[in-house]
């Protein structure tokens, strides 16, 4: 699926990014390109991406599926905001700005470390690919990661439970859900401050950070990620992008590792 141009300097932080992580090499997943039954499909046997969306057994929209950002976002999350959309605090700005002058060897994810959210959610090129794939119940939606660094997943409960007041800072953080209308709105606190919400500028993250992901399914193959970052620490209002996402049809999940260390023969899968 073809990504949007991305400037050169990005290029260059995403393939810097994939050199030192040194993902595990790709192998011909078992069930890849398995045709799923029962989607629907056009007289030539191609998935109909424009067909209705599909709906759960409870009538909300399906959200089931592998899925993958268009590409550019990764890079960059703010790239379609207008001047005065995003307001950074001086140090964030400071912090943007080196990140950017040492070719970003701070970043968490060349130490193999999870991308965070949203980050996670993002990508969709040749070079960094991150797809996720969605799971959902009528009480529990979960989020399964292929990351350039490490598979995980998120868990986001749609039983009315309130997001934890005092929550032990991680990584993902904790997800709760709810529905409106024919949109998933995901709430996520509880974040350790230590990932970045994009590679080509590092935008960066505090604990104060709270994100909420709004999905909205348009039709059988291409769903709308609308995302607000409210983040007190480092910007001085919230600020919000819409991220377009695409179904990949036939499609799976493989397995990925990352491995930081000088000796890598551990990613020998044949030994």
């Amino acid at each position: 699926m073809a990504g949007r141009n991305r400037s050169s300097f990005e290029h260059i932080v995403s393939c810097a990014i994939a050199l030192v992580c040194l993902v595990a090499p790709a192998v011909h997943a078992q069930w890849l390109n398995y045709r799923q039954p029962g989607v629907p499909r056009t007289a030539d046997g191609k998935v109909n991406l424009a067909a209705p969306t599909p709906k759960a057994s409870d009538g909300k929209p399906d959200l089931s599926g592998t899925w993958e950002t268009e590409g550019g976002y990764f890079g960059n999350l703010a790239r379609d905001l207008k001047p005065g959309d995003l307001l950074m605090h001086p140090w964030a700005e400071a912090q943007v700005a080196e990140n950017q002058r040492n070719l970003h060897k701070n970043d968490p994810m060349v130490a193999c470390l999870p991308p965070g959210v949203p980050r996670i959610n993002l990508g969709g090129n040749r070079t960094m690919p991150h797809p996720f794939k969605i799971v959902q119940t009528q009480t529990l939606v979960v989020l399964l990661y292929e990351t350039s660094t490490n598979q995980t997943f998120r868990q986001v409960f749609l039983d009315s439970r309130p997001l934890p007041a005092d929550p032990q800072p991680s990584w993902l953080g904790y997800s709760v859900g709810r529905w409106e209308g024919d949109t998933l709105v995901i709430e996520t606190n509880g974040l350790n401050g230590r990932a970045w919400i994009d590679t080509g500028s590092g935008h960066p993250q505090t604990e104060a950070g709270r994100v909420t992901e709004r999905f909205t399914r348009r039709d059988f193959g291409h769903m709308d990620l609308d995302i607000t970052i409210d983040d007190p620490k480092a910007y001085q209002k919230p600020w919000r992008v819409k991220v377009p996402v695409n179904l990949l049809p036939d499609s799976d999940l493989i397995e990925t590792f990352c491995e930081n260390e000088k000796d890598i023969s551990r990613m020998d899968r044949t030994r």
